[in-house]
């Protein structure tokens, strides 16, 4: 028996392309609902169909609704309907096998079924060449939007394009199979990922935790994160290193910020009392809100439309600058007809605590207040991956010593690479990976907050310490060549400043390059370069 290799597949086309297996869906419906329907010359675009017993049914789309030019609904037609479809599960959800349909029932009091909402499922190819290259970074992302805008539809996509593309490890936990489709096969739409189904949406965040435990994915896909078991589990599963993209409840980013039981997914919002100074220096009240911790996502993509987003890349400094009352910076991307992607950047309005403030009056607080990012942004940071490290704690050392540190969450981008002890000995792929890219791997005995500071502050130590001898190396060869250019001059011998042993021999090296002779004279820490003619 010979066994193929799995091979990246070529370039998703760039035209977009749709499967709906449409007639499925109207098979289920009952015979005088669905010849109307099949007239309808837009049929192709429809969004669902409404049954209510004792109303018009209705076809709706994406800006209008139709009532159908027939009868009221009767018990008999949902009844038909119940027959084709089957049993509903405990979400009141049915599905049609191998197809991304929705099938989604109304009760009366005593249990019985009165009205009935078919839902068109799409799988639609193409869609998330909007934001693909945020997808690729191995990035965190959030999905926001309102119902129908086709989030959904993205994380197939993005299931689709990770898998099958990138030739990642992607795993999608699906409630009520709104993802992957009805069945135990999941529909082709989401290729080469594996899907977790969800048997009941209480259980999702259970799932969530499972499908890492037990599935080592590089990637999982969750659609709706909507309580706050499922926003913990989310910060569980991006402590331990996996790309999340998510979708959530809520249009914008400042919906999420409003909501206590969401708000965890972009940092958590806490109220802190400052002082007179800092109060002062920051022309706030003395009590401000602020951000809890690290964002669970590092990037939240607000989709307007089909072919209209907005990007927020660096959800922690965004959400930051909103709550102090600044004007935050985000990007618009707009697909053209031709296909090509424009960014255009934005800005986002002061929109927390004082309304009545205007967009200029946050200019002149953006250009009032020191930016306490913008200082770090001049310096190259040590960058981080954490595995199996608790990332929050890293952040908060990070905060506490001053250093310049970020975390990342690829381990390409990554200059180094730190883990526990427990994860070390197993020697999983992912420290193999590190080997073969040949980054450093440092290895912590316990994941406690101690530990971690003392290896945040080790690290930047040594980063200055580097960043100390560079300066001090080309301080040393440059005056070694102003030297040379004075020798030529004036013929005269020059003595140079002392300098420690292995900037000397760089200086000998310079000069002997130049042909010119050169010496060490004088005793440590004296001890310095002459440079003379033959």
């Amino acid at each position: 028996m010979t066994i193929h290799p799995i091979k990246q597949s070529a370039e998703a086309p760039t035209e977009t392309k749709t499967d709906i297996d449409l007639q499925s869906l109207i098979d289920v419906i009952a015979p005088r609902i669905r010849e109307p329907l099949l007239l309808h010359p837009e049929i192709v675009d429809m969004l669902e169909v409404v049954i209510d017993l004792g109303r018009k049914p209705e076809a709706r789309f994406l800006k209008e609704t139709y009532l159908l030019d027939i009868s009221e609904v009767t018990q008999a037609d949902i009844d038909y309907s119940i027959e084709k479809i089957g049993r509903f599960g405990v979400d009141n959800r049915a599905g049609i096998e191998r197809t991304l349909h929705r099938i989604s029932a109304m009760r009366n009091r005593s249990g019985k079924v009165v009205g009935i909402t078919f839902r068109v499922g799409r799988a639609v190819y193409g869609t998330i060449k909007i934001i693909e290259d945020l997808i690729k970074l191995g990035q965190s992302v959030l999905l926001l939007g309102r119902p129908g805008v086709g989030k959904t539809t993205m994380l197939r996509e993005v299931a689709r394009v990770l898998a099958d593309d990138a030739f990642k490890r992607v795993i999608v936990v699906d409630t009520s199979n709104e993802i992957a489709g009805d069945g135990d096969i999941p529909h082709r739409a989401i290729g080469r990922a594996r899907r977790m189904q969800v048997p009941s949406p209480t259980e999702q965040h259970g799932v969530m935790i499972e499908a890492v435990e037990n599935h080592m994915p590089e990637v999982i896909i969750i659609d709706e994160i909507g309580t706050e078991r499922e926003a913990n589990a989310a910060r569980t599963i991006a402590e331990r290193g996996v790309q999340l993209v998510a979708t959530a409840h809520g249009n914008t980013l400042e919906n999420l910020i409003r909501n206590p039981t969401l708000s965890d997914l972009i940092g958590g919002i806490q109220t802190v009392t400052l002082g007179d100074l800092e109060a002062k220096r920051r022309r706030t009240q003395k009590t401000v809100l602020e951000r809890n911790a690290p964002p669970t996502f590092d990037i939240l993509v607000e989709i307007q439309d089909w072919n209209v987003v907005t990007v927020h890349e660096n959800v922690s400094k965004t959400v930051d600058k909103i709550l102090r009352k600044q004007t935050a910076q985000s990007e618009t991307r707009v697909i053209k007809p031709s296909g090509e992607v424009r960014k255009e950047p934005s800005f986002n309005k002061i929109t927390m605590g004082d309304h009545e403030n205007s967009q200029e009056k946050g200019k002149t607080l953006v250009e009032s207040m020191p930016d306490p990012d913008a200082a770090k942004e001049t310096v190259n940071p040590i960058k981080i991956l954490s595995y199996g490290v608790n990332r929050g704690r890293i952040d908060q050392a990070i905060k506490a010593t001053h250093a310049s540190v970020a975390l990342v969450n690829d381990m390409e981008s990554a200059d180094l690479v730190v883990t526990t002890k427990n994860y070390h000995r197993r020697g999983t792929h992912a420290l193999k990976v590190a080997e073969k890219l040949e980054k450093p791997v440092f290895v912590l005995r316990r994941n406690t907050t101690n530990q971690i500071e003392q290896f945040v502050k080790a690290i930047d130590k040594e980063r200055i310490q580097s960043s100390n001898t560079q300066k001090d190396r080309a301080l040393a060869l440059l005056e070694v060549e102003r030297a040379i250019v004075k020798m030529r001059e004036n013929g005269e011998e020059i003595e140079l400043n002392p300098q420690n042993s292995y900037l000397r021999r760089i200086q000998h090296k310079l000069a002997q390059e130049h042909q010119i002779q050169s010496s060490s004279v004088g005793r440590e820490p004296q001890r310095h370069v002459v440079l003379h003619h033959n």
